[in-house]
């Protein structure tokens, strides 16, 4: 059977996820990594069980043409300048959120991918857990009805003692609390909600805890969201919270309701007057082993055999995300509503 054949750039903490997963897919392997530190080739060939040859020039890397797919695992300020070099490479691309850090730089993204004809797979991979598979399963049967109203939050502290902390905590690198990771629970909003945003208002704020000071940007957002449909959201990202993982998930609909494994429907006659459960796992955690890209790689790879785009998180559907995340971070700077459509 024919493998693709996957070069990672960026030997970080969220390639030591994308290197297993990738591996365990039916039709993939990792056999190169690009990293601006000196690997051991053999040491890298023994962890993950296969020939990994290593690079520290990323174009020696691209002019590989027994490489088919690079994964794009690095600081998102250098994601666009990567993200060109290896389309006119001729290489379909992995790439890790946030794709870059402004909307010019994320229309320059899409014009490149595009130009050169390439497949992509952009790592919202939420979307291919077993928590929003059952749920967006529940709302395509309608067992909700029509949603008039939904919330998806993200609350996760991201403090010292978190790895992604020595850099994410600088506006150059992190960017806003919705780019560095809220943009997760927003793309599973989209997904579950539709994409036909018209308009969104957000407010931003930040801790007083000394834990998080070094940061150089409000670190807790709330997003309000207006549907063309008439349906109305709310979106928090909170990397400033002391607590447990939450992705809170709330669905109001004209049949019943769902509160995150907890769901009411009047079409299955359950009772109104208590939750009925949901046997699923939950997006519980922040830690990029426990997160489902395994489910959203065999799906890359799958539509790479057939000629297809990936389904759920290509760069079109990501680029929807992303440009309702650059609205709102838009809206709390200028204390004000802002429109899709006056996005430039």
């Amino acid at each position: 059977m024919k493998k693709y054949n996957v070069g990672i750039v960026g030997y970080g903490w969220v390639a030591t996820a994308h290197i297993p997963a990738i591996n365990r897919t039916r039709l993939a392997q990792v056999t190169a990594v690009c990293s601006s530190r000196k690997l051991d080739a053999a040491a890298l060939s023994t962890q993950y069980g296969g020939r990994i040859s290593v690079y520290n020039d990323l174009d020696q890397m691209l002019a590989d043409p027994d490489i088919h797919v690079v994964s794009l695992c690095g600081f998102p300020t250098r994601r666009l300048d990567q993200v060109i070099r290896a389309a006119r490479a001729g290489k379909h691309l992995i790439l890790e959120k946030p794709l870059c850090l402004s909307l010019k730089e994320l229309r320059t993204m899409r014009k490149a991918v595009k130009r050169a004809g390439v497949k992509t797979c952009v790592c919202f991979e939420c979307r291919y857990s077993n928590q929003f598979q059952v749920t967006k399963t529940m709302l395509d049967q309608g067992l909700l009805g029509h949603v008039h109203y939904g919330e998806v939050d993200y609350y996760h502290g991201i403090g010292p003692w978190y790895d992604q902390f020595r850099w994410c905590q600088r506006k150059d690198e992190g960017g806003s609390s919705l780019l560095e990771a809220g943009c997760h629970a927003m793309d599973a909003l989209l997904l579950l909600m539709g994409s036909d945003v018209i308009e969104v208002m957000s407010y931003d704020t930040r801790s007083r805890s000394k834990l998080f000071a070094p940061y150089e940007y409000p670190t807790t957002s709330v997003t309000i969201l207006k549907f063309k449909s008439g349906a109305a959201a709310k979106c928090t990202s909170s990397i400033d919270c002391l607590q447990p993982y939450y992705f809170h998930t709330h669905l109001v609909g004209s049949k019943g309701s769902l509160l995150d494994n907890k769901f009411h429907s009047a079409d299955l006659g359950t009772n109104k007057a208590a939750w009925s459960t949901l046997a699923m796992k939950m997006a519980d955690s922040g830690d990029v082993s426990d997160h489902p890209y395994q489910a959203q790689f065999e799906a890359f790879f799958d539509a790479l055999e057939q000629g297809k785009e990936m389904p759920l998180t290509s760069m079109d559907d990501a680029v929807v995300t992303h440009e309702v995340v650059f609205a709102a971070d838009r809206s709390a700077a200028l204390g004000r509503p802002v429109k899709l459509s006056g996005l430039k």
